[in-house]
């Protein structure tokens, strides 16, 4: 493939910018933004004639190296462009941060190094280079450098918010989680917002490893941080429960799941089983029975009311089970609910026939009363009445009803799923 000449690059009579390589287009704009940038404050700046203003030469055959792809000579010019004139600094950084955005991180860094390296350098740029070599090292994995230089802008106040977010990243991937509790704090403290769920995440993680170690009693003063830090994580109270069985404290233990429905009832699903263990534990089954059915009031969740269902079937008899479960499918018709249905009807064995098939169709005909009927090959518009202009992108003729697999894949899974 031939390579791109800069006149290549230039708009002749019936070329158009859509005709151009976008990449190119893309390339070229960020350098020559930074640069007008940079021609702009050094004309406010310079009291010199006209000549100190135009844009070095060196700067469109740097240019011009990056559009034919032969980046290591267009870094070899900025970076004597630099030498010869720190105002080019703004310059760098742009072109530094096109490679790293391009993922070419190995030039990124070459650029950003050696304007950390210059001594000309004002405080804030050299600050500035610090952070974006920083996010280099970030880009290429190297996170003990990006470590070293996201702490030092931390402990100078620059870019503060930023480089926390950084080094919780680094400290998360390193499982350093005492460290990525400090950092977090500081980060609260900088007033991004509230990041406590995050903190009492990595308590749990500490906790975690504690208990690997056998060291339970410092598993439980941790426990309390990660609770203390943000009172709604649900993780903490599993845990907690966890420990609490393990310990033979099953009264315990139920109260620190029955917690879960407070702090988040989407996770009540997760806590079913071993609630069901500690009411077995504690010689109470029967009060499983009535807490679900409370849940279920409450909160509906198809995973709720499969375990109700579950224990109806195992106390009072298939019949009356598929009787609760089919009345909240008849709320809340599901593909999957319809799918535990077959197995519980499986399981139970007592369910009259008439009574299967009246709820499965009763609940395939909700499932389907929603589904369109006419689809726009053009946009994707799907409706239930045909129209010869489509609503959405106003083309003609492109909606067309929906024929085949496309209007029945949903029946022929349902189907499936109770003919052999």
């Amino acid at each position: 493939m031939p390579k791109k000449s800069w006149n290549s690059c230039v708009l002749r009579p019936g070329l158009t910018a859509d005709n151009m390589n976008v990449e190119t287009v893309l390339f070229l704009l960020l350098p020559v933004a930074a640069a007008s940038g940079w021609l702009l404050a050094r004309r406010q700046e310079s009291h010199s004639n006209s000549e100190t203003s135009r844009l070095p030469p060196d700067y469109f055959r740097g240019l011009s190296y990056l559009l034919d792809d032969q980046h290591d000579k267009a870094i070899d010019i900025f970076i004597r462009m630099l030498e010869e004139d720190s105002e080019t600094v703004e310059l760098h950084l742009a072109v530094g941060n096109l490679f790293r955005n391009r993922g070419e991180v190995d030039r990124a860094i070459r650029i950003h190094q050696n304007l950390v390296n210059r001594t000309a350098l004002s405080d804030k740029q050299r600050i500035r280079a610090k952070f974006e070599l920083g996010e280099d090292y970030m880009r290429a994995g190297l996170l003990d450098g990006a470590e070293d230089l996201f702490q030092e802008m931390v402990e100078k106040g620059e870019y503060l918010a930023e480089s926390l977010h950084h080094l919780i990243d680094i400290f998360q991937q390193e499982k350093d989680w005492r460290k990525a509790i400090e950092a977090g704090f500081k980060l609260e403290q900088s007033g991004v917002g509230n990041v406590r769920p995050m903190i009492a995440q990595h308590y749990c993680e500490l906790t975690e490893e504690a208990r690997r170690k056998g060291d339970l009693k410092q598993a439980q003063q941790i426990l309390k941080h990660a609770r203390a830090t943000w009172p709604q994580c649900v993780r903490a109270s599993l845990v907690e429960g966890s420990m609490a069985m393990e310990a033979g404290r099953y009264e315990e233990a139920l109260l620190a799941f029955q917690r879960v429905e407070q702090q988040d009832a989407d996770y009540l699903p997760e806590v079913i089983p071993v609630l069901h263990e500690c009411y077995q534990q504690l010689g109470v089954p029967q009060q499983m029975q009535d807490y679900l059915q409370t849940m279920v009031e409450r909160y509906g969740g198809l995973g709720t009311m499969l375990a109700l269902a579950a224990m109806i079937c195992e106390q009072q008899g298939g019949e009356q089970a598929a009787t609760a479960l089919l009345g909240y499918l008849d709320k809340y018709p599901s593909l999957r609910g319809l799918d535990q249905f077959v197995e519980l009807v499986s399981r139970c064995g007592d369910v009259p026939e008439q009574q299967m098939f009246a709820g499965i169709g009763g609940v395939t005909s909700r499932l389907v009363e929603g589904d369109p009927d006419y689809l726009c090959n053009n946009c994707g518009f799907q409706g239930k009445v045909l129209h010869w202009q489509c609503p959405s992108c106003k083309s003609w003729g492109t909606v067309k009803p929906l024929h085949g697999i496309q209007q029945n894949q949903q029946s022929n899974r349902i189907l499936s799923l109770v003919v052999p």
